[in-house]
């Protein structure tokens, strides 16, 4: 089993699991393409065939079909970036940010983080989410920006 020596904003391997199991909606101990499809229909999320197919592809690397605990672990502590070797990141890390950013400004408030936390099911108060949201604020203006996001998650801070 995956043991999380990287501080991240989901913090403990207990936070992990929590969120592991809330997607895993049928208690299988894994998760399905269709779970996948229907948390991200819970935050509010269309996605398309091919956007699944490409989540999958990006957890599942076992190639089973499904994300299990260790694939999900791995892929938080990573920060959700594992580009292949290709470079090519931008789009898993753009995939990410529309995700929190919920009214589609390009900007993640502290009430959508507040919020995709929650969903998460991470007891995570409005003010934690603004201090997490300082520590990357580099322009001051009180939300994170997509580059502010890249250098979060790079940092293996979300």
């Amino acid at each position: 089993m995956a043991k999380s020596k990287n501080p991240t904003t989901f913090g403990s391997m207990d936070d992990i699991r929590k969120i592991f199991n809330k997607f895993d909606k049928n208690g299988d101990g894994k998760i399905s393409c269709s779970e996948v499809v229907d948390n991200l229909k819970e935050l509010g999320t269309k996605i398309s065939p091919a956007e699944v197919q490409s989540i999958m592809q990006e957890f599942d690397k076992d190639g089973d079909g499904y994300i299990d605990l260790d694939e999900f672990v791995d892929f938080i502590q990573n920060g959700g970036i594992d580009d292949g070797g290709t470079g090519d990141d931008s789009k898993e890390l753009r995939d990410a940010f529309d995700l929190y950013d919920k009214n589609k400004n390009g900007l993640i408030s502290a009430d959508e983080l507040h919020s995709v936390m929650k969903m998460l099911g991470l007891k995570c108060s409005l003010s934690d989410c603004r201090k997490m949201i300082r520590e990357v604020d580099q322009d001051g203006d009180g939300n994170v920006n997509f580059e502010e996001f890249k250098k979060m998650m790079t940092r293996g801070l979300a």
